[in-house]
């Protein structure tokens, strides 16, 4: 199927060339065009339009124009931008981290002017285009039928789902990350004690051990065992550990539904904790969020 990608940052880019690898023909445009014009020299079924306009027209209907750009006001730029150049049935996808409160009132509005919305809440990072992209998506079932195929070439197997209507897919990607947050939290508290403990500790060593067969085993271990590989105590690298905004959006969503979260909440506490003083916990969450996603970091 054909289509259009607007925004080709670390997600955008890769999930641009995953589409071409499928076999997707993948019409791209990017603030800074001379990506992607980079983006089609070197991905056969890719082509870069300067723009919107250029993109919208090359498409066939009904056109799938997936958008991937930072959440809030870039978002609504690009709808307010494309929504007037398409066409009763044209599909706009949001795959970035939107608030679902605003995924909802898009889908609204969209429907207003015929055209449909989705969702989609992306996991993966940098290592999407490598092993695919965890995608949950909201929207109507009509629209999901269409954009199933692209979805299915970007995720690997079973790592999809339309999981309801407008704001769905944001939603459960918002609990996915105060989730991920808890993780992140539980390793480095982990991973603090044992490099504070009175012994000469290999943490490298420690982590490839529970890698296999333990039950703490997981693919952020994984990645803790290539973080420590690379630097065993971690001293190029700073506590500081930003928050996109989705570990506060769950525990707002648990406030609001009366769950208690007090693992969640905590460790979005200690997302601020961190920024007032280094600690090795925080260079583990640090460290595993620049494996996982490409975040940058502070050095020490």
């Amino acid at each position: 199927m054909e289509v259009g990608v607007v925004g080709l940052g670390r997600m955008g880019a890769g999930i641009a060339r995953r589409l071409a690898r499928a076999g997707h023909a993948v019409h791209a445009w990017n603030r800074t065009h001379a990506t992607a014009a980079d983006l089609a020299a070197g991905e056969p079924g890719t082509a870069a339009h300067e723009t919107h306009t250029g993109l919208v027209a090359a498409l066939t209907p009904p056109r799938v124009i997936w958008v991937m750009v930072p959440a809030g006001d870039a978002v609504q730029e690009a709808i307010d931008s494309l929504a007037p150049l398409l066409a009763e049935g044209d599909i706009l996808v949001d795959g970035g981290n939107s608030a679902y409160q605003d995924s909802v009132r898009r889908g609204r509005e969209l429907a207003e002017r015929g055209l449909e919305f989705v969702d989609i809440g992306t996991s993966g990072g940098v290592w999407g285009l490598e092993e695919g992209f965890c995608q949950m998506g909201g929207g109507t079932e009509r629209a999901w039928a269409v954009i199933e195929p692209a979805v299915a070439s970007l995720a690997p197997e079973g790592g999809y789902q339309r999981v309801g209507a407008s704001g769905a897919g944001h939603f459960v990607k918002m609990v996915h990350n105060g989730i991920e947050y808890g993780l992140l939290q539980a390793y480095g508290e982990g991973f603090e004690i044992l490099e504070k403990a009175p012994y000469e500790l290999d943490l490298h060593g420690i982590a490839e051990v529970w890698r296999h067969g333990s039950v703490v085993r997981s693919w952020l271990l994984d990645l803790a065992e290539r973080a420590l590989r690379e630097d065993p105590r971690l001293e190029g690298i700073a506590g500081w550990v930003d928050d996109s905004g989705y570990g506060r959006g769950t525990v707002l969503a648990a406030m609001a539904e009366d769950v208690p979260a007090p693992v969640l909440t905590l460790s979005l506490m200690m997302r601020f904790r961190s920024r007032q003083a280094d600690s090795f916990a925080g260079k583990v969450v640090a460290a595993l969020r620049r494996q996982f996603g490409g975040h940058a970091v502070k050095k020490a």
